[in-house]
């Protein structure tokens, strides 16, 4: 019998749609079908079924409709490679191809009519035909990657949205008009700087100016469809000129004004170049809805702008929209070499989905010069394509020629559209080329010859549009010297204009949000404030935080923590490190502020202290017990991080900038960690104040000290932190009582400003038994720049300043030498040194005749190089071990021989 006759009798465009189903979710497809589906071989041999008696083979009409619905799938997973997407290079050529022999079709099926086509909203139609419909989809100006994701409803989606249309876009004539008025905005405003200010660095959109009506025609659709509120916009230089002036309407007379080399108007900033300047302005469409638009400020390290963008969004997200992600929207332009070769571009891609970084999708656009700084694509990469990095988290990509500005525009609608259903990452790959070198200075012709030859030749994007719109009659020639004369006439009019100007402006970056939030000098950073907070209340924080809320059900380890913390604070009233930070927390908590702690590990804390997240035994709900203070009117948020120092601590840094409410923090795993992130100290923690005029909160919590560990868990690179300090930047300190640390913290909050704040937290500090304080003294005191000693002044002779955990193993040694001689002065603010209270604490003691520095780090490592320069008080001497290439010995007897050793020599009385 015949196992397969009833295939005579089924329409074949329904097997064709259910084969269609089955590919995209298996288990959609009734078991049968499933089955018979999954012993077809794809139509790469014949498939027959043996019985006892007879070979059965399947209808050769069924089976041919097989291999039409692989061609169709071959298009939709392959398409992309074989698109007209490359301006001015060749295609490169991919096998296999597309041609049907490939699947098992021939010329003489060209004009047999296949059910198949019902896939593609054809009905039954020749093959000739749905080969050209697969072409104009798949094949022609927009190539889309996205047949390897996983959830079905996204694949139906682009299935459907690639299939209106086929994947063109069908624009009116007023739309045409605007489209073609941003590209002319776009290639005028190059043309112009390129006449006026000849070989000055602006790094040009020329050759992806389609970028520009892609950005206005996404931001539009943004605001009037979907009722997005506010978009964060990161990118690097290339471009951001022409963004800032035709998408954030910069006004071009302080533009001209930059070029022309004027002194900064306010003389407390030192400024920066024109193209790494940031924006904010909101911006009202016809119908009425407004949206606010912010142009994050960066530095010339590419693709470090991205974290931060995101860390903006997500800080807006939650202090705006509570919550609301279809709000706000991401966008980050990056470049095709910097997201193919910048590890901080895969960090980011990995924090789209976590619950501590999402924030509803980014739209990510490449501005694709296919080449590098002078490196020709080949060189830069090893992945087919730049965006390979945006298949991590299985989000589409859109290749798209940027010579074709309607379909840049398309391609922009369809990004846009994806990710507010869905709220997921999208990518666009813009593939355009660059005109001159990298920044108009350089000669491209030495690296890239053939190229350049082409592009040399090529017309640019806005005289390929305006020809399409003449000649299919949208406009006239006459149209196009209208708008294009008015643009430049008002260039020129602000040209001259700027002529008349003598300094130029820096713009505060986000200044509604920093409402209230004054700028202000070292001197205000040294001025007590009042961090006082009732013990009563205290103490209720302190009952909130060791009490195991009712139905939870800890695990006993965690019991015996809560029981601990309880001794503490109502019995022995010896409060370690890690209650006097839940404290800290709580009351500023209470006092209406938000915490927000990240990085690797800090539910916990590396060593096992904080516990800010306890998980119930049964159910392993994740419980804050701060959050659970009734009297709370803000919250804590806390997330163990991905393991990334740069993205993370880029993202908080950025969620800093958009919440200054929020006490925000990034904590290494251990301090030396935050090497890896070491561009975001350099360009944004300790300079953007003076670059950009942008205050920052955030808290840096660097795990140091000297406990034998090795090189790599001793030393959080004091030196590296302070040798960035200058003017009033930035706090950087290192507390050796918890109380310190608990005013420290508060003080961060409690000021009217914002500077960021680097700690070098203890390790071994954390549980010693005399890092401890009362409560009293967190209720009652106060942050201390300088603590003084308790020895009687008079019999002091020498004088050791020293910081952190050496401390106490320099008073352990001087207890046991009993040393009365010796006055330890710890040092708990390095920067800004409060140098009159050390001056008073000097005072103090008449007698002394040898003034130290002390410290357990190398000479040429540690604050020894920064107390040289800037103690000026009295002349200093160092007690330090030598100078070492590395920080600390691997060999722990090496570590203890050498760490004894410069106790030795602060005791010493040679």
């Amino acid at each position: 019998m015949d196992k397969f006759s009833f295939l005579n009798a089924v329409h074949t465009g329904f097997i064709a749609d259910l084969y269609d189903k089955y590919l995209v979710n298996p288990d959609s497809v009734e078991p049968s079908w499933r089955s018979f589906f999954q012993g077809y071989d794809l139509a790469n041999e014949n498939y027959s079924l043996t019985d006892e008696e007879e070979v059965v083979e399947i209808p050769q009409e069924v089976r041919k409709e097989f291999l039409v619905v692989d061609l169709i799938n071959g298009y939709r997973t392959r398409g992309h490679l074989f698109t007209k997407t490359n301006p001015v290079r060749d295609r490169r050529q991919y096998q296999p191809t597309l041609d049907i022999e490939n699947f098992g079709l021939s010329e003489n099926d060209l004009d047999m009519e296949f059910s198949a086509g019902d896939i593609l909203g054809l009905g039954k139609t020749s093959l000739s035909n749905i080969i050209k419909n697969l072409k104009r989809i798949y094949c022609d100006s927009i190539g889309v990657e996205y047949t390897y994701m996983r959830n079905p409803e996204k694949l139906k989606w682009w299935n459907d949205r690639l299939g209106q249309n086929d994947n063109h876009p069908n624009y009116s004539a007023e739309a045409k008009k605007y489209i073609l008025g941003k590209l002319n905005q776009a290639v005028t405003f190059e043309s112009f700087l390129q006449t006026k200010y000849v070989g000055q660095k602006r790094f040009s959109l020329e050759g992806g100016e389609t970028l520009i009506p892609g950005i206005a025609v996404m931001l539009r659709d943004a605001a009037e469809v979907y009722g997005v509120k506010e978009c964060v916009l990161g990118m690097a230089h290339r471009g951001r000129l022409n963004t800032l002036v035709n998408i954030f309407k910069k006004p071009v007379r302080e533009l001209f004004s930059e070029f022309e080399g004027k002194d900064f108007e306010d003389e407390d900033i030192d400024g920066d170049v024109k193209y790494h300047l940031g924006l904010t302005l909101s911006k009202t469409y016809r119908d009425g809805n407004e949206i606010k638009m912010n142009l994050v400020p960066n530095p010339s390290h590419l693709e470090t702008v991205a974290a931060v963008a995101e860390g903006i969004t997500r800080a807006k997200i939650d202090r705006k929209y509570d919550g609301d992600s279809s709000k706000i929207l991401p966008i980050i332009i990056h470049g095709d070499a910097a997201i193919a070769g910048q590890g901080i571009a895969y960090e980011v891609v990995q924090m789209a989905k976590l619950n501590g970084y999402k924030t509803g999708g980014t739209v990510h656009i490449v501005v694709n010069n296919q080449i590098g700084f002078t490196t020709n694509y080949l060189d830069a990469r090893s992945s087919t394509y730049c965006t390979d990095v945006g298949k991590v988290t299985l989000s589409p990509v859109l290749h798209v020629n940027a010579d074709d500005t309607e379909a840049v525009c398309h391609a922009m609608e369809m990004a846009l559209q994806f990710r507010m259903r869905f709220e997921a990452d999208v990518f666009i790959d813009l593939l355009g080329y660059r005109k001159y070198g990298h920044n108009e200075g350089d000669e491209p012709r030495f690296t890239q010859p053939k190229l350049y030859k082409a592009i040399a030749k090529h017309k640019n994007p806005k005289d390929i549009y305006a020809a399409q719109l003449i000649a299919e009659g949208s406009i006239d020639k006459n149209y196009l010297t209208s708008i294009t004369k008015e643009f430049k006439e008002m260039l020129s009019t602000e040209f001259d204009k700027s002529k008349e100007d003598t300094t130029s402006k820096v713009k505060e970056f986000m200044e509604s949000t920093w409402e209230g939030f004054e700028r202000q000098d070292k001197e205000a950073m040294l001025t007590t404030l009042d961090t006082t907070y009732s013990e009563e209340n205290l103490k209720k924080i302190a009952k909130v935080v060791s009490t195991v809320p009712d139905g939870a059900n800890f695990v006993r380890k965690a019991e015996r923590i809560l029981q601990g913390r309880a001794k503490m604070a109502f019995e022995t009233n010896e409060l370690d490190w890690g209650m006097a930070e839940n404290l800290a927390y709580g009351s500023l908590m209470e006092e209406g502020y938000n915490v927000r702690i990240s990085g690797q590990d800090v539910e916990r804390g590396t060593f096992s202290h904080r516990h800010a997240i306890l998980r119930d035994e049964v159910s392993e709900e994740r419980i804050n017990l701060l959050n659970t203070n009734p009297n709370n009117k803000g919250k804590m948020t806390i997330y163990n991080s991905l393991l990334s120092e740069y993205g993370v601590l880029g993202f908080d840094y950025g969620y800093a900038m958009g919440n200054p409410n929020t006490l925000t923090i990034w904590e290494a795993q251990f301090g030396d960690f935050s090497n890896g992130a070491q561009i975001m100290f350099d360009q944004y923690i300790s300079a953007a104040e003076d670059k950009w005029k942008a205050q920052n909160g955030i808290v840096v919590l660097l795990p140091h000290g000297y406990e034998g560990q090795g090189s790599e868990h001793s030393s959080a690179r004091i030196e590296r932190y302070l040798q960035l300090c200058a003017e009033d930047n930035m706090t950087v300190a290192n507390c050796t009582t918890p109380a310190n640390f608990y005013h420290l913290l508060r003080r961060q909050m409690k000021r009217n400003y914002r500077k960021p704040l680097i700690v070098f937290t203890p390790k071994s500090l954390l549980r010693h038994p005399k890092a401890v304080n009362t409560i009293q003294e967190l209720a009652n005191g106060e942050f201390q720049e300088v603590i003084d000693d308790t020895l009687n002044t008079d019999g002091v002779k020498k004088m050791v300043f020293c910081m952190g955990k050496f401390y106490y193993d320099l008073l352990a040694e001087r207890e046991e030498l009993q040393r009365e001689d010796v006055a330890l002065i710890r040092i708990e603010q390095l920067f800004p040194l409060h140098e009159e209270k050390i001056q008073k604490i000097i005072d103090r003691y008449p007698n002394v005749t040898e003034y130290i520095w002390a410290q357990e780090e190398p000479r040429n490592m540690g604050a020894w190089s920064y107390m040289l320069q800037r103690f000026e008080l009295k002349n200093l001497s160092v007690r330090s071990r030598k100078y070492y290439a590395v920080p600390a010995a691997g060999s722990s007897t090496r570590f203890k021989k050498r760490h004894r050793a410069v106790i030795d020599s602060v005791f010493s009385n040679d």
